[in-house]
């Protein structure tokens, strides 16, 4: 037990290092020698190192973007957080253990079905992994399993969402990249294709986010980084003015809260840049290394990636995607009370990966008009279906509390809706 929760808690949820042994692995049953395969592993440590260093520095902007996002318009709520649910799920219901081994569970029936159904894909985001480790357990336990029965349970609908999402998502992550090497490994998939769904109906015909043409006077906004800036400086510093500068100095410290504000904004600029570039150096080292795991354990397998690696293909979607996905969650914030379910404030971190993502497979299906409506519907979505879990989690002990990806959400409502009632009917 001591080795296997090791190998679990300080290496295989150690992303870059499980990827870096994947490329290890790939590239020794390619028979390559010894030279390419450790600067085939190193680079692609490096390469996801990178793009999670970009990662860091976004959410740290982020965070700081919530704050004054709250403070400015007076919203008091349920901010989700599966981190607060893992932390409450190992300490309060003594979880620790079943999380680590049906994590690893999840892993195991990935390999089995990529190998044995026609979806070849193995999930390789693993924080991913584990968030849905956490909510099959969580409701697995209240469901009635426990000891093995809750880790098979876990594993098997935890490695079913691993090796399904991607496959569902393949389609359009196809059309996206041009080619069909890589997958999407991220547990928001539901959103991303309910968003799609909604943009291919009303986006049809619509030009690209990519081919916006810009007035001559305007023709810097074609490059990446600058539109990036040029939409998240004025919405950073106007929502620091609706803070307040009393507030915004508590942040700023001696920095005048403005330019505190504008800086961060920059943050958020070089923060994608950085990113953007360890995605790069990853798929670069990581598609060929994977080729051998392909061909000797899983036939024709594809890695599924963390959704920053589409973000190359569509900057101005990713951007476009943020904004609209905001705004449905704020729509959502106002509306869903109305129906008797909780006010969940928006996730300023949901928002920018999971509704950049959604941008890209908006305007892969919808272009421009789709990403503007399909947004705001993604935004709304994924605001109801974490509202749909709180009444649930309040009845278990977590109060004032709820998760965020929607296919880890959809994971615990199977539970709740199918597998419950089903094992209520044994007890």
């Amino acid at each position: 037990m001591g080795i296997i929760d090791f190998i679990i808690d300080s290496v295989l949820t150690q992303a870059s290092i499980t990827i870096a042994l994947i490329a290890f692995i790939g590239l020794l049953l390619q028979r390559k020698d010894f030279g390419e395969v450790m600067s085939g592993s190193f680079k692609t440590m490096l390469g996801f190192l990178v793009l999670s260093a970009g990662a860091s520095i976004i959410v740290n902007s982020l965070i700081y973007f919530g704050k004054i996002f709250s403070e400015g318009f007076g919203m008091q709520g349920i901010v989700p957080s599966i981190e607060a649910i893992n932390g409450q799920a190992m300490n309060d219901l003594g979880l620790g253990n079943q999380i680590a081994i049906t994590f690893l569970a999840i892993f195991v029936v990935n390999i089995i079905l990529a190998r044995f159904t026609k979806w070849k894909y193995i999930f390789l985001t693993g924080q991913a992994i584990l968030w849905m480790a956490t909510m099959t357990t969580v409701f697995g336990s209240v469901a009635g399993f426990s000891g093995i029965s809750l880790i098979l349970m876990g594993g098997l609908v935890g490695g079913f969402f691993a090796v399904a999402m991607p496959a569902i998502a393949q389609p359009i992550v196809r059309k996206i990249t041009g080619t069909n090497e890589i997958a999407l490994g991220h547990f928001c998939t539901i959103g991303y294709v309910f968003a799609a769904g909604i943009s291919k109906v009303i986006g049809k015909g619509s030009k690209s986010t990519e081919d916006i043409k810009f007035p001559k006077g305007l023709g810097f906004l074609s490059d990446t980084y600058l539109s990036v800036a040029f939409v998240m400086i004025p919405l950073y510093m106007i929502t620091a003015a609706f803070a307040g500068a009393s507030f915004g100095a508590e942040l700023s410290g001696d920095v005048n809260y403005l330019v505190y504000a504008f800086l961060q904004a920059v943050e958020f600029v070089v923060g994608v840049y950085v990113l953007l570039a360890g995605v790069r150096l990853l798929l670069a080292e990581i598609v060929p290394a994977f080729r051998g795991i392909a061909l000797k354990v899983v036939p024709d397998a594809k890695p599924a990636l963390d959704c920053p690696v589409l973000f190359p293909y569509a900057p101005n979607a990713v951007t476009a995607g943020f904004v609209t996905t905001t705004i449905g969650t704020v729509i959502a914030m106002f509306v869903l009370p109305w129906f008797g379910l909780a006010m969940i404030l928006p996730g300023m971190l949901t928002n920018f990966f999971a509704g950049g993502t959604a941008g890209i497979f908006m305007n892969a299906v919808g272009g421009r008009r789709g990403v503007l409506f399909g947004g705001i519907a993604h935004g709304f979505f994924i605001t109801l279906l974490p509202a749909l879990l709180v009444p649930h989690f309040n009845s278990f002990g977590f109060v004032n509390t709820t998760a965020t990806d929607v296919d880890t959400v959809g994971a615990a409502l199977v539970f709740q809706w199918i597998i419950s009632p089903i094992m209520s009917l044994f007890s």
